[in-house]
């Protein structure tokens, strides 16, 4: 009972780590004749992005393809800085750890009529964290396979979770004090006004009963 228990639970563990973890997502873009499309992911600070990219006309990608058409591509950070550029290509890849956090934008567009008018469609394989890691690699390097292979896949599937899981945190922090910021500016702000109006009362007031005064109307 104790054994299934144990199984069990390493395969909820297992479970909730492939749902919390984006692995890698395959994108298809149809791309304009003219105009940009993009596609973009927000990640937290010192992750790993790998993507690969290639361009085909047709409904399926064909290696044999006689006709491949041709494109440009950039890939930005968050606060506009080009981690990728290339232009007149069909294929390429592209590879960083990430400085900042927030959005980060892969754009693709055609170059000219290189398409000939026909529908050109970009297929994307984008890739974070643990997804990146090669784990043959690891494997013939610290020579495990089979329980031990895939506890190590979990390990690193667990520390991406904790790492998503603190930056989370850190973005509710960051939201949270905000959100207290502008509600102390909002107060302030309220009393500010309201002072204002009763001092404008206050004169209008003295500002009419000397008149009234003067007149000999009181």
């Amino acid at each position: 009972m104790k054994l299934e228990a144990t199984r069990c639970l390493w395969a909820a563990v297992i479970v909730f780590a492939a749902a919390a973890i984006p692995a890698a997502r395959g994108i298809w873009l149809d791309l304009p004749s003219s105009g940009t499309k993009c596609v973009s992911e927000e990640l937290h600070n010192n992750v790993v992005v790998m993507g690969d990219y290639f361009a085909f006309v047709g409904e399926e990608y064909d290696a044999n393809n006689t006709y491949v058409p041709t494109m440009s591509v950039k890939v930005t950070s968050p606060y506009g800085n080009e981690l990728h550029h290339k232009e007149k290509v069909s294929h390429g890849q592209f590879a960083f750890t990430t400085t900042e956090s927030g959005n980060y934008l892969a754009c693709f567009w055609l170059d000219g009529d290189s398409h000939g008018g026909k529908k050109v469609t970009v297929g994307i394989d984008w890739r974070t964290g643990i997804a990146t890691k090669d784990w043959d690699s690891v494997a013939r390097k610290e020579k495990i396979e089979g329980l031990e292979l895939e506890l190590k896949k979990l390990e690193g599937a667990v520390e991406a979770i904790h790492e998503n899981l603190n930056y989370l945190i850190t973005r509710e922090a960051d939201m949270r004090e905000v959100s207290e910021t502008t509600n102390a500016r909002v107060v302030l702000y309220s009393i500010m006004s309201l002072s204002v109006c009763i001092g404008v009362s206050i004169f209008q007031l003295w500002f009419l009963r000397r008149y009234f005064q003067k007149k000999k109307l009181i």
